[in-house]
């Protein structure tokens, strides 16, 4: 079983490392093609720039993300990288069979060793209908992750006890490491489940900001030390977005945040851009919401955005931030990503 580097090495000034999670988000006028390759963009400055790993987020039938397949993303960005850590944030596992999981990242691990992370969530990330489709199935138990996560553990180890249905099955590529586990989640059930069995976790603040420090105190209480870590290890996703001022960042922020508004009343689509979203009539619930969601945003220029992440690391007890930015454009985003870097003296 690999053990690389679930304690992540911080860079620069940073008190704990700094990672990315990627969405390969698409703009208004954009294509999903255009956005995979500002995910690629992305990767190869972020490496330079000091980030300790991008994890890719698994969404379907989202007209504004393109991150439908981690697997496929996960095997270019490492093709077009050297160092940097790439996984899962995550695999959705009611969405797949467990074994065809273990022959994925197993493959990744085989032509990437010592650089990836598999994240699993239990949540499908999708509607019911296509969930359903996914897995071919009228039956997508979110309840079933603790036995999926064992029998995809079990894949990965070749380690069914004899007797088992699937003792016999071998998830190639096999052999002595595999890429090591991460739990995520949004409220106390993966949190819980993560410290029983000693794994690293990964706790979704950027949309659940609420519940992250309830969240957070249940994974470090109910945690079990494991072959795999001696004492907790938590990552929060924080959605962050600095610009060379605070009021541009302000208004790189919105369309994030309108396209949250749509996508909770049903109408998802491309992020909008600052104009547009400028210039939303909203009314009075819809600005109300607007202001909720950026209050769970860390934006402001880079010496702002590094104080409220510092804030937020202190009275989480994060053990790793990894941030995620949802922008209108590739370069807005990548200027976001290098003053953060810049701010933590990552990048020179």
């Amino acid at each position: 079983m690999s053990k690389d580097n679930i304690r992540g090495v911080p860079r620069g000034s940073a008190e704990v490392p700094l990672s990315i999670l990627e969405l390969a988000t698409v703009g208004e006028g954009g294509s999903p093609a255009g956005s995979l390759q500002d995910a690629t963009e992305l990767a190869r400055r972020a490496e330079e720039w000091g980030y300790h790993r991008i994890w890719v987020a698994e969404h379907h039938g989202m007209p504004g993300v393109a991150s439908s397949s981690p697997a496929v993303i996960i095997a270019h960005l490492a093709a077009a990288t050297g160092t940097i850590r790439l996984g899962s944030g995550g695999v959705m596992l009611p969405n797949h069979a467990p074994l065809v999981i273990a022959e994925q990242f197993g493959t990744l691990h085989a032509l990437h060793p010592g650089r990836i992370d598999l994240g699993l969530g239990r949540a499908p990330g999708t509607d019911m209908a296509t969930a359903n489709a996914l897995r071919r199935s009228a039956q997508v138990d979110p309840d079933e992750f603790p036995q999926q996560v064992a029998e995809l553990t079990a894949f990965l180890d070749n380690a069914f006890p004899p007797g088992h249905p699937y003792a016999k099955i071998l998830a190639v590529p096999g052999g002595s490491s595999r890429p090591p586990i991460w739990l995520l989640g949004s409220s106390g059930f993966s949190a819980q489940l993560a410290g029983l069995l000693g794994l690293p976790f990964a706790f979704a603040h950027h949309f659940s900001a609420a519940n992250t420090e309830p969240a957070l105190e249940l994974y470090r209480s109910a945690f079990r030390p494991s072959e795999v870590l001696a004492e907790p290890y938590a990552l929060i996703g924080v959605a962050a977005l600095a610009a060379d001022t605070e009021e541009e960042a302000l208004r790189q922020a919105m369309p994030g945040a309108l396209s949250w508004l749509r996508m909770r009343f049903g109408r998802p689509g491309p992020v909008p851009t600052p104009e547009e979203a400028q210039a939303y009539p909203y009314t009075p619930a819809e600005a109300e919401f607007i202001r909720d969601r950026l209050s769970t945003v860390v934006y402001g220029d880079a010496d702002g955005v590094r104080t409220g992440l510092e804030e937020l690391r202190k009275r989480t007890g994060a053990d790793e931030l990894m941030i995620t930015t949802m922008v209108h454009g590739g370069a807005a985003r990548l200027r976001s990503y290098e003053l953060i870097a810049k701010a933590y003296g990552m990048s020179a």
